[in-house]
C-alpha cells in the first residue's frame, strides 16, 4: 500500500531520526510512503488573523498537490505540520471565501478533498493494533514510557479532530500494543514553551522542567513525541537544567516512531538514535 506523505523541512535537517524511523516503522508494517514531489514548507504556524489567507497559501498548495497523486490521503508526522495542513484544509472546506481566494491566487481548483493524517492514526485505524503487536518481535517488557503530545496535535479540538483534546490515550494505546509499559501524568498536553526557546530560554527551561519532573516523578524511564521543536525543547535542555539543579534527573526523549522501530527490530542506526542530546541508547539496549 502507497501513501503520499509530506515530510516537512525539520525532517530534512535537524529531525532526520523522525523522517526515517516513520519510514521505516510503516514499510515493515506494509505501507510505502512516496514523498511529494518539489514541496514546500507549509508555513510553520497557522495565521491568528482569519482573513490572513497569504499565511494560507502554502499549506494549501501541498494540499492542491496531494490531491493530483489521487488517493485521498496525506500523511504528515510533524505535529507542526499536521496542525497547520489540517486546519487550512478545514478553512478551505468550510470558508467558502477563503477557499475562492486561495484557489484564485494559486490557479487550483482544491475544494478540501484531501485528508491529511498522523501516523499514529494509520497505526490504529489502517494496520491495527493488534497487527503491529503480532509483528512487534523485539520486547520491550518493562520498559516504563510517558507519552508527550504537547499543544498541536490535539488543539482546536474542532478542527483538529485528534482523539481526546484533554486525555488522548492513541500514542498510550501504541505503547501497550508493543509490549511497554505507559507511564500516566498530568503534563502530556501541556505545551513546552514552543519557539520560545528563540528568545526566552528562562520561559522554556521551566516548562521542560515541570514536564520532565511530572513524568520522572511517576516513574517513567523515557518520554515519546511526535513533534520536531517538542523533542528538541525536552532533550536539549536538560544538560542547561541540571546545572542549574543538580538533583534534576535526566530522561531520553525519542520520536514514537523510534521506539516503535526497536519493537519491530529495525536496526538503532536507521533509526537515528545517536542524534539526541540525552543518549536513549544505554536504556535501549537491554530493553
Amino acid at each position: 500500500m502507497r501513501m503520499p506523505y509530506f515530510p516537512g523541512c525539520t525532517l530534512h535537517s535537524k529531525a532526520k531520526g523522525l523522517d526515517d524511523s516513520t519510514r521505516g516503522s510503516l514499510a515493515a508494517l506494509g505501507i510505502e510512503l512516496t514523498e511529494l514531489p518539489q514541496w514546500t514548507c507549509c508555513g510553520t504556524v497557522f495565521p491568528l488573523a482569519q482573513d490572513n489567507y497569504i499565511g494560507m497559501v502554502a499549506a494549501a498548495r501541498i494540499l492542491a498537490n496531494a490531491a493530483k497523486e489521487g488517493r485521498g490521503k496525506l500523511v504528515t508526522v510533524c505535529s507542526f505540520c499536521y496542525h497547520v495542513l489540517k486546519r487550512v484544509n478545514y478553512i478551505i472546506k468550510n470558508n467558502l471565501e477563503a477557499r475562492k481566494k486561495l484557489n484564485d491566487y494559486l490557479e487550483e481548483n482544491y475544494t478540501g478533498e484531501i485528508e491529511p493524517v498522523h501516523p499514529l492514526e494509520i497505526y490504529k485505524e489502517n494496520i491495527g493494533l493488534d497487527a503491529i503487536r503480532d509483528r512487534a518481535t523485539r520486547s520491550l517488557k518493562g520498559l516504563k514510557v510517558a507519552c508527550y503530545y504537547g499543544c498541536m496535535l490535539v488543539r482546536p479540538a474542532s478542527e483538529m479532530n485528534f482523539d481526546d483534546p484533554e486525555n488522548p490515550t492513541i500514542m498510550e494505546e501504541l505503547v501497550s500494543a508493543i509490549g511497554a509499559e505507559v507511564v500516566e501524568y498530568p503534563y502530556k498536553t501541556t505545551c513546552c514553551g514552543s519557539y520560545q526557546i528563540l528568545h526566552d530560554n528562562a520561559l522554556v527551561m521551566k516548562k521542560v522542567e515541570e514536564i520532565l519532573n511530572s513524568a520522572t516523578a511517576k516513574g517513567a524511564e523515557a518520554i515519546i513525541t511526535s513533534c520536531p521543536l517538542c523533542q528538541f525543547n525536552l532533550d536539549w535542555s536538560q544538560e542547561k537544567i541540571l546545572q542549574k539543579n543538580a538533583g534534576f534527573q535526566k530522561i531520553p526523549v525519542l520520536y514514537f516512531t523510534q521506539l516503535l522501530g526497536l519493537a519491530l527490530e529495525l536496526s538503532q542506526e536507521s533509526l537515528g538514535l545517536d542524534q539526541h542530546y540525552v543518549d536513549p541508547r544505554p536504556l535501549l539496549v537491554g530493553a
